[in-house]
């Protein structure tokens, strides 16, 4: 049935209305934002308001700035060590891993304070990935199967110690040292996490108890160079870095199953690491780990349609 005219004109300025909207809400975020020369970045975390955060895997330095103006500086001077994965929490506080140097670090993301830093292990090892919960962090190794844990004190206290959680179940890592193992990490709820096996291509559902693991069932499928994981209720972005896309999961609800239902692509994409949100978009940080890297190696921050 036809509506009438005088039904229609309405729903079609609405229509046009929303375009709109979106149009303009796409103009406010620059495509790309650059970072600094040389930076060599892994993690990216966004904070409050249009505040994000991405860290230096050469120096440990934390570069702080804005999506919609593109504008920043550095928050944290490089210090000789490492940062890669990152998270902001509901207390302004930027949680770091420390790759090879075996630490965690917890800042203020207001000034850069460095609050307090965790020795989580001895080398080698590579400390990659970071989740939050209300009650915890949880930071991944990608050569020792283990996660480890800053169980957070009352009124959202740091510990003064991290703990060490085994993990146990259907993951199983390499006896190979060499072999890159679980990578990113994302909260489902205080009781359940999900990681990637980045060789393997594996979605792993973690007891953040007992550290107890299931594989997730994605009919067959694996998310090869899995990376970076961004968890919005039950759709699982993976960054899939040296395949420059990302991978959309739909999952169950029990967090078992899932399906790969499309594919993310850029043309920014320079082997893209870790993703964040904010403003209706993902943000990827391009580590670019196929380029060579010089203190002149440009970096940037991709926008990227979900």
């Amino acid at each position: 049935m036809k509506l009438p005219l005088w039904l229609r004109l309405p729903m079609i300025a609405l229509l046009l209305a929303a375009g709109l909207t979106a149009s303009a809400s796409a103009r406010q975020y620059p495509e790309t934002i650059p970072l600094p020369n040389g930076w060599q970045p892994e993690g990216i975390a966004t904070g409050f308001g249009n505040q994000f955060f991405a860290g230096s895997r050469n120096t440990g330095g934390i570069f702080k700035g804005n999506l919609k103006t593109g504008e920043g500086d550095i928050l944290v001077p490089g210090f000789g060590g490492a940062a890669t994965g990152m998270k902001v929490d509901r207390r302004n506080r930027l949680f770091v891993s420390g790759a090879g140097t075996g630490t965690a670090r917890v800042y203020n993301a207001g000034n850069g304070k460095l609050l307090r830093e965790y020795p989580l292990t001895s080398a080698p090892t590579f400390i990659n990935d970071v989740t939050l919960t209300r009650k915890a962090a949880y930071f991944t190794d990608s050569q020792k199967q283990q996660l480890y844990v800053l169980k957070l004190r009352r009124h959202g206290r740091l510990p003064a110690n991290a703990k060490t959680l085994p993990l146990t179940g259907e993951l199983m890592y390499d006896t190979n040292p060499d072999t890159f193992e679980l990578n990113g990490i994302a909260a489902v709820d205080r009781k359940r996490l999900i990681a990637v096996q980045s060789g393997t291509g594996k979605l792993f559902l973690i007891n953040a108890r007992t550290g107890d693991t299931d594989e997730i069932d994605l009919g067959g499928e694996t998310v090869t160079n899995g990376d970076g994981l961004l968890l919005l209720g039950r759709r699982l972005y993976v960054v899939q870095n040296r395949d420059n896309k990302i991978a959309v999961i739909h999952l169950e609800r029990s967090f078992r199953r899932g399906q790969i239902k499309r594919f993310l692509t850029d043309d920014d994409f320079d082997v893209p690491t870790t993703v964040a949100w904010k403003g209706g978009y993902l943000w990827a940080v391009n580590a670019r780990f196929t380029t060579p890297p010089t203190p002149d190696t440009t970096y940037d921050v991709v926008r990227v349609r979900p």
